[in-house]
């Protein structure tokens, strides 16, 4: 732990030149962080950092040498971090099942399980030396087998399997590291159905879909850990 943070807490939030991840930014920015807004595109991720008054982090959760740039940034820049909220993702290919192909889960789980393990391996070190560490992994309601198998919820006929899979191996991932890294408190956030181009603009609001992110990202230092929750609280995983 650092002696010699001070200012506002950091965030980074990755995948948020739009979206969630946006919405995410811009919440953590009214609450008094210093966010940074990761995301690929220098030509859409500034624009999106400059209109919710963030930095913007040129960010491939795919690419080991732009994380590590991104964490030596941050180590020169700050020498901490407070909050990772792993966001970015892709729903992958949409076919029948038969024509699912190991390159479509590939491509998936490369961003969407195997990114989350990127960053936090990477910013692990700088998490540590914050007061209150946390990692936020955005998952979905998708990756519950408990949901699955409730045929009154959406979860039980929605999803593509590789999204599905790699929500289901998120939380997984989650659960795990939250017990085997207890002075870090890891989460996992299912923003529901929300409306965003990833859902075809169906389901609640934007600032619904980021309240538990958010309420996992300002939690204080006795806060839940190993925790997979909506807005309307836990989550059976």
């Amino acid at each position: 732990m650092s002696d010699t943070e001070i200012g506002p807490p950091i965030a980074l939030v990755t995948g948020a030149n739009k979206g969630i991840g946006l919405e995410t930014v811009r919440r953590l920015v009214d609450q008094g962080f210093h966010v940074y807004l990761g995301a690929r595109s220098p030509e859409r991720g500034q624009p999106a950092a400059d209109s919710v008054k963030a930095q913007f982090l040129q960010l491939d959760v795919t690419s080991d040498d732009s994380v590590e740039q991104a964490v030596a940034f941050l180590q020169k820049e700050h020498g901490h971090l407070d909050v990772l909220v792993n966001n970015a993702g892709i729903v992958g290919p949409r076919r029948e099942p038969q024509d699912y192909t190991a390159d479509d889960m590939a491509t998936v789980l490369m961003t969407n399980v195997v990114g989350y393990m990127r960053l936090i391996h990477a910013f692990l070190p700088l998490l540590e030396k914050s007061r209150n560490p946390k990692v936020v992994n955005v998952s979905s309601g998708l990756g519950s087998f408990a949901l699955f198998h409730d045929l009154d919820r959406i979860e039980s006929r929605a999803g593509t399997v590789p999204y599905a899979a790699s929500k289901a191996a998120i939380n997984m991932m989650t659960a795990r590291l939250a017990r085997l890294l207890p002075h870090i408190h890891i989460n996992a956030a299912d923003p529901g159905q929300t409306s965003t181009d990833l859902s075809g603009n169906q389901g609640h609001s934007i600032q619904d879909g980021t309240d538990a992110i958010v309420n996992f990202a300002l939690a204080g230092p006795d806060g839940p850990s190993g925790t997979y929750a909506d807005r309307t609280g836990e989550l059976p995983w």
